[in-house]
């Protein structure tokens, strides 16, 4: 079982910055394609950024320039670097591993912008 464990998440004024970190128990950790979800109150959880094994990204088209997503495979964890935040980026946001067709979730970190 691999455990997937957030951090980071807080309170902070729009237009603000804000960096998650998520580590993984697994030692294939670099094989794993990893990616952030969000889901906010009263909504289905979406897709914010993805990285492949080989470091494609993928990100949801309201967070372009404005996140970035990445790995450092040495360290077993994946970042979500977040600026100029809006208050519709309020959400718990989830860490996500995939490989060979399974799923892994983190508890989820709450982000919460306030204008």
């Amino acid at each position: 079982q691999v455990q997937l464990v957030e951090s980071g998440g807080g309170l902070v004024q729009a237009g603000g910055s804000l960096r998650l970190s998520c580590t993984a128990s697994s030692v294939n950790f670099r094989f794993y394609t990893m990616a952030w979800y969000r889901q906010a109150p009263g909504k289905q959880r979406e897709l914010v950024a993805s990285i492949t094994s080989s470091r494609n990204l993928n990100y949801v088209d309201s967070v372009k320039d404005r996140f970035t997503i990445s790995r450092d495979n040495a360290k077993n964890t994946v970042y979500l670097e977040m600026s100029s935040l809006k208050p519709e980026d309020t959400a718990v946001y989830y860490c996500n591993g995939r490989l060979s067709g399974i799923e892994y979730w983190g508890k989820g970190t709450l982000v919460t912008v306030s204008s």
